[in-house]
């Protein structure tokens, strides 16, 4: 069973899908402690707030609420919604701390492409045609190492950087890892001025590229 905080379809808004329409599901669950993270909601898992997968879609407003649901019911659901889009993005939380093998074999069979959105701190249990993006996360409070396999699984790496000790470590986990072959993506933290020109900057000196959050400059989910 997958713990659901949301389900809703939009457009892909970072790093190689900019500009997908997207069915996002969002899993419950994350234990990796990121200052900066914008899902804070998804972090722990409380009964208190269980609710019917019904209660998932379209969310006026974030929250800590989650419902249970195999692999069947999220796709009898998107089937319902009668949604559009046919790339599934599965985020979180974290969703690497599920087996996502059943969910991604079903909706490929399905017609659907996936990608997973994940910091690297678990193993990728999921299809090889599954797109993995890998957003590492390094010396979070949580205490959890990026893994190498989950960095030379990745089919894209997307590291969010606010100064520049966070490319220098970006840099040497790459160099660790052996995956400089990958697809890179610098991603500001914020959208502030000096983190945009940090990453425009680098993208340029590295040859790497550059993921702005296309869905916050305008405005959607």
């Amino acid at each position: 069973m997958y713990k659901i905080n949301e389900i809703f379809e939009t457009i892909q808004g970072e790093a190689s899908f900019t500009g997908t329409p997207s069915i996002f599901i969002r899993l419950q669950g994350c234990p990796v402690g990121c200052a900066w993270c914008d899902t804070k909601q998804t972090w722990h898992t409380d009964d208190t707030f269980l609710v019917s997968l019904d209660d998932t879609v379209e969310k006026s407003a974030d929250s800590d609420n989650w419902a249970p649901s195999d692999a069947e019911q999220l796709l009898s659901l998107i089937r319902d919604k009668n949604y559009r889009a046919k790339h599934v993005v599965i985020t979180g939380g974290e969703p690497c701390m599920y087996d996502l093998n059943p969910l991604c074999n079903l909706l490929h069979e399905n017609g659907f492409s996936t990608q997973i959105e994940t910091s690297g701190t678990f193993e990728v249990l999921a299809p090889e045609q599954t797109w993995v993006t890998v957003s590492p996360k390094i010396n979070m409070r949580g205490g959890y190492e990026v893994l190498r396999t989950a960095m030379q699984r990745a089919d894209e790496i997307k590291h969010p950087i606010a100064m520049e000790k966070h490319v220098d470590e970006l840099q040497a986990l790459l160099d660790e890892t052996n995956t400089n072959d990958k697809r890179i993506y610098l991603q500001p933290i914020s959208q502030k001025a000096k983190a945009t020109k940090l990453a425009i900057d680098v993208c340029k000196a590295k040859n790497w590229r550059l993921s702005v959050q296309l869905h916050k400059y305008l405005g959607i989910n």
